[in-house]
């Protein structure tokens, strides 16, 4: 997500808290990326090591199709005197035609000795063949060093063509991938597309694992990734507070409350009861909070303000909640405003009894009215009051020096240049 960034010491935090949580494979670093990465494998490794990660956790890191980025998680681990086998790495490749010839496509030149300056005119197989030997030999190469649990991933694989798709997976499995990443890189498939693409993907990996990891820009990416997991992907990649690039990925809430309450499909070990909690610290870590109303951990979801809805929440709260605050660590309050019913503030009077006791306040239903009336005068002097509007300017001015603007880089640039 654009101008998120975890320190070394947030992530090692995460580590550990997803452990706990129960999650099964994390993705940690990109070594290639700098320092800061290396550090977070590091004290990530170091970690489990000393028993505050759970030993069956696959540690994850990525690099891209070359014996450089790969080296480099090594020396990033034999650094702390750990064994390149103590983590895995995932192989960054592609089927995408897009991608293999557009992206690639000088760079597979420069690597077959060819001219640079034939890059549009030379035929898509040529790409397709290079792009192959090059993943393929990054993952012999990955193997030679010790590494034996590598996972080749295909960006933009929901755009490439199947059937190129499956000679590049059966490649990478000859080489030496254990698992294959299917990347719906810009979140373009739809219900129908993972019908179509991924139980012909399952059928040619012949038993190797699959991971799902999908794009959130349509919204589909939670609906679609439980659908890949029907037709025999296995593992789901997702991320907490559906962080990522643009709109997203598949989040990790999203996911694993589908699969449990509307097709009983429970993870073994899973805590979901630190879903909210999760969600909070990684608001904290990344400086940008969720929205209110996301489904399952947002603070609102919940909250109940309407007077017909708070009227059957006091009586049983499955009227008009499915699922229980406490199966993912959230709070249910009632909310008081313009459309509050008197249900609501009773049953808050009432919790609250013995302190208005104190008070020598009894409880009534013209003391309930007066309340009610007053909750919805001032609710309506906030709405006039501009406090709203200044709170949501500051929130977006906030979020813009997340990251480094235009404008500053070019004053670094000036700087730098002097």
């Amino acid at each position: 997500m654009p101008g998120v960034a975890f320190s070394p010491e947030q992530k090692l935090e995460l580590a550990k808290f997803l452990s706990d949580m129960g999650v099964h494979v994390m993705d940690v670093a990109f070594p290639m990326n700098g320092e800061s990465d290396c550090k977070a494998l590091q004290l990530i490794v170091q970690a489990q090591k000393r028993g505050e990660i759970r030993k069956n956790l696959e540690i994850l890191a990525m690099c891209r199709s070359n014996p450089v980025d790969i080296d480099m998680v090594i020396k990033t681990v034999q650094e702390i005197g750990a064994s390149p086998d103590d983590v895995s790495v995932l192989i960054l490749s592609t089927f995408s035609d897009l991608h293999v010839k557009y992206k690639l496509g000088k760079a597979l030149l420069k690597r077959e000795g060819k001219p640079v300056d034939k890059w549009l005119e030379t035929p898509l197989e040529f790409y397709r063949k290079a792009n192959i030997n090059m993943v393929c030999d990054a993952i012999k190469y990955a193997r030679s060093k010790g590494i034996s649990r590598i996972e080749f991933a295909s960006e933009d694989s929901s755009r490439g063509n199947i059937e190129y798709g499956i000679r590049w997976a059966k490649a990478c499995i000859k080489a030496g991938g254990t698992r294959m990443c299917f990347s719906d890189t810009c979140g373009v498939f739809t219900p129908e597309a993972v019908d179509y693409y991924i139980p012909k993907m399952v059928k040619a990996l012949d038993g190797i694992p699959m991971t799902a990891h999908f794009h959130n820009d349509f919204g589909l990416g939670t609906l679609n990734t439980v659908r890949a997991l029907s037709h025999g992907a296995t593992y789901l990649g997702v991320t907490a507070n559906g962080i990522g690039e643009r709109a997203g990925n598949t989040s990790i809430h999203l996911t694993v409350m589908v699969l449990k309450e509307l097709y009983g499909v429970e993870i073994p070990g899973f805590k979901y009861e630190k879903l909210v909690e999760l969600r909070k610290m990684i608001e904290k870590y990344s400086g940008v909070p969720i929205q209110p109303h996301e489904p399952i951990i947002g603070e609102g979801v919940f909250a109940h303000e309407s007077g017909i809805h708070t009227a059957a929440i006091v009586i049983n709260p499955a009227i008009y909640q499915f699922i229980r605050e406490e199966e993912v660590g959230g709070t249910r309050k009632f909310i008081f405003g313009k459309h509050s019913g008197t249900a609501a503030v009773e049953a808050v009077l009432r919790k609250n009894e013995e302190k208005l006791k104190e008070n020598r306040i009894e409880i009534t239903p013209e003391l309930v009215q007066k309340v009610l009336e007053k909750v919805k005068i001032i609710r309506e002097k906030k709405i006039n009051s501009g406090l709203y509007e200044k709170f949501i300017e500051e929130y977006y001015r906030n979020y813009g020096n997340l990251g480094i603007s235009e404008d500053e880089l070019i004053k670094i640039v000036r700087e730098i240049g002097k």
